[in-house]
């Protein structure tokens, strides 16, 4: 985590149902500011905007994959301080045995399956602070 006084988040998602629920998640956890991006080119601007200490991202976004977007922002020498100083974590509905291996390869640092499970994905966040 970088030394912000409010732990940023950027939550990359299309389903109006999950982002709602990252919402109210977050509205819970005093601090946390929230930032949403429905498509992975609409997550490379916001990198290039702001230097969050978290990106959360679904593997399945409308216009690439969650690993693809992990890729061009690692590629982007002008977002190397965004990836630097975030941690990533993948988030997916699909079995995760077919994709957790190569989202750790990708640098994505955890996995976790939907639908999410809110104490525990509250536990993990405020984990996140340590």
């Amino acid at each position: 985590m970088s030394a912000h006084a409010s732990p940023q988040v950027l939550y990359v998602e299309d389903d109006r149902i999950h982002l709602i629920l990252m919402e109210e998640v977050l509205r819970q956890l005093p601090g946390w500011q929230l930032r949403c991006a429905e498509t992975g080119a609409e997550a490379l601007q916001a990198l290039a905007e702001q230097r969050p200490d978290l990106v959360l991202v679904d593997m399945n976004l409308p216009d690439m994959t969650g690993l693809e977007l992990r890729r061009q922002a690692v590629a982007d020498p002008s977002l190397a301080d965004a990836i630097q100083h975030s941690r990533w974590v993948a988030l997916s509905a699909d079995d995760p045995s077919a994709i957790v291996r190569a989202a750790r390869e990708a640098g994505f640092a955890d996995y976790w399956l939907k639908p999410i499970d809110v104490p525990q994905l509250q536990r993990a966040l405020q984990g996140l602070l340590d």
